[in-house]
């Protein structure tokens, strides 16, 4: 149960965010084998004078920040195909790779309250986190 939280510096048409999210959302899916209605995904559009951006970017409107939590567990393979795909589905939206950074945040799953305030270690999730 991976939450995502992207942020841009540039205003999207409600297709295109929700385009983003989706392209987020798949990306776990296919990289970390999560089911398809395990989606908990953000979008936050920053006013552009309030995100700063490093100058070697060519089109600094179109830089995004992806944020990942998840539970601790997924091979570096997994954590690398899942960095692929967020690359390759944003660049549907012309987001060019380099503009793209990904931040992946791995906690036991003991360290999450979920369904109804059980640790996550105490739930049958109905996932392999070990992909």
């Amino acid at each position: 149960m991976p939450t995502a939280l992207i942020e841009v510096r540039r205003p999207y048409s409600p297709t295109e965010e929700v385009g983003l999210i989706d392209a987020v959302h798949g990306a776990l899916v296919a990289a970390f084998k999560i089911p398809v209605n395990d989606k908990h995904v953000r979008l936050v559009v920053h006013e552009p004078h309030r995100c700063a951006y490093p100058p070697s970017l060519s089109e600094p409107e179109r830089m995004t920040l992806v944020s990942i939590d998840c539970f601790a567990g997924r091979s570096t393979e997994a954590k690398r195909a899942l960095y692929r795909e967020i690359v390759e589905r944003l660049g549907a939206f012309d987001i060019p790779g380099d503009h793209v950074t990904i931040t992946l945040r791995e906690a036991p799953s003991e360290n999450w309250g979920i369904r109804g305030g059980q640790a996550a270690s105490d739930v049958d999730l109905g996932f392999r986190v070990d992909v």
